[in-house]
């Protein structure tokens, strides 16, 4: 039996495992550059990266509902994706004060991956 609520699921989560290794990749090239940008850029791409978590969690958690409910549990998730995004953000540039380059670098890179990532299951599913 298909379900499509673990098929959009297990997409996302392979979407959010290919985003972990974009940023870690980003973040070992910045690594040349030193320290502190290494860990700015992957400051910036872990915040995406658990935001893009608790929405998949958020998004796909309540099974099967109405249309109604799953529309508001993906507003939901996204809302919470970019809030937890920017927080992990200004605490990253203003609490721990690292370079704000790398750290826009990881979570843009981030951004990317994990759309390429969706996009590529889309497709496949056709």
């Amino acid at each position: 039996m298909h379900d499509p609520i673990a098929a959009g699921r297990r997409s996302a989560l392979r979407a959010v495992a290919m985003q972990a290794i974009v940023v870690a990749l980003v973040a070992a090239a910045f690594l040349l550059q030193g320290q502190r940008h290494a860990l700015a850029a992957a400051g910036g791409g872990a915040a995406l990266l658990v935001g893009n978590v608790l929405s998949t969690l958020l998004a796909f958690g309540g099974g099967i509902q109405p249309a109604g409910a799953a529309l508001v549990r993906t507003l939901a998730g996204a809302l919470v994706k970019w809030w937890v995004a920017l927080a992990g953000l200004a605490l990253v540039l203003g609490a721990w004060r690292l370079p704000a380059i790398p750290a826009l670098v990881g979570l843009a890179m981030g951004l990317v991956a994990h759309s390429l990532a969706m996009i590529t299951a889309m497709n496949r599913t056709r």
